[in-house]
């Protein structure tokens, strides 16, 4: 994007909720990678969420298990909190920073414009992996939608965005997108405003942009772009909550394994994911059952047809 700033030396990690944190946590396993794997010293920051310290606790595990050095909480709870220099030191060592699911609203009237906001820009400027999940998503870019509705229908008044933390620019993110049905009011914001590039992120998913401006998707879901460059609309016309012309965007849905660059907007690669070492040996497990149960079947039936049937599973 012509507004992007590159050469950032930060990762940034925009998961969209609901991400795995028992069995594969691939999203999470490449968040505590990309932020120095057994040097990690990770931040979590729970302001968003309603919970009390068991949120941290379970992120702490999670992230300890995956084999990060140290997991700390950074709770601001008000306004005044993260104007304090002292809690926003708290992340002067971080390698990554981590924001909690929960209200985005709160979480952007807490911090932005703050010593903590500062802060996180700080770590993200000399390397460390920023974002979090569902509304540590919402914040990393310039615009954050504060609420709305869903719908797969794009209409006027839809959502409302607000102030975010600008650490990826020109762009608008919203999370659990296909689970929540919100191709509507992502399209509705980019025909409001086309030089925004939209980004959906499913649940158990992350758009992970390094260089400022190469994003990767990691995880079980879709990242989807909306580009709106030569978008034609009706929304600066539209009244009320009435259903929005959006024609001429381009719409990109991209699995794991997908590379796109957010400047060009445009696809640079998709690569098969192989996978993780558990989904291969559950896959293993299975082909064994289906072998015994085949083998089980089988019983009963000729010797010479039996052999047909193995012949028959050698040969495939």
């Amino acid at each position: 994007m012509d507004e992007r700033e590159t050469g950032t030396a930060g990762t940034l990690f925009a998961i969209g909720g609901a991400e795995a944190k028992l069995r594969r946590r691939s999203v999470l396993r490449a968040f505590v990678t990309a932020a120095g794997g057994e040097r990690a010293r990770i931040v979590v920051v729970p302001s968003a969420s309603s919970l009390g310290p068991e949120v941290v606790e379970v992120y702490q595990a999670v992230f300890r298990a995956l084999g990060a050095a140290s997991v700390e909480a950074v709770r601001p709870d008000s306004r005044a909190d993260a104007q304090d220099p002292e809690l926003a030191a708290r992340l002067d060592d971080a390698t990554g920073v981590f924001m909690t699911g929960g209200n985005q609203l709160k979480l952007s009237n807490f911090i932005i414009g703050t010593p903590f906001a500062d802060a996180i820009h700080a770590a993200y400027a000399r390397g460390a992996a920023v974002g979090g999940t569902s509304a540590g998503a919402s914040i990393v870019a310039d615009h954050m939608i504060a609420f709305g509705s869903g719908g797969s229908t794009p209409k006027q008044r839809m959502s409302q965005l607000s102030v975010g933390l600008g650490l990826l620019r020109g762009a608008v993110v919203d999370q659990h997108f296909e689970q929540r049905n919100r191709y509507g009011r992502l399209l509705s914001l980019v025909a409001q405003s086309p030089s925004l590039l939209g980004i959906g992120v499913d649940e158990d998913t992350a758009a992970v942009v390094r260089d400022g401006d190469q994003l990767e998707v990691v995880g079980r879901g879709a990242v989807t772009v909306v580009d709106g460059t030569h978008l034609i609309s009706n929304a600066y016309a539209a009244q009320r909550t009435a259903p929005l012309l959006v024609s001429g965007a381009t719409i990109h849905v991209l699995p794991a394994g997908s590379r796109f660059d957010l400047s060009r907007r445009t696809l640079v690669q998709h690569v098969e994911p192989l996978p993780d070492a558990e989904v291969a040996e559950v896959r293993a497990a299975e082909s064994d059952l289906r072998g015994l149960a085949r083998d089980i079947a089988a019983e009963g039936i000729s010797p010479t047809h039996y052999a047909r049937r193995l012949r028959r599973g050698q040969r495939h």
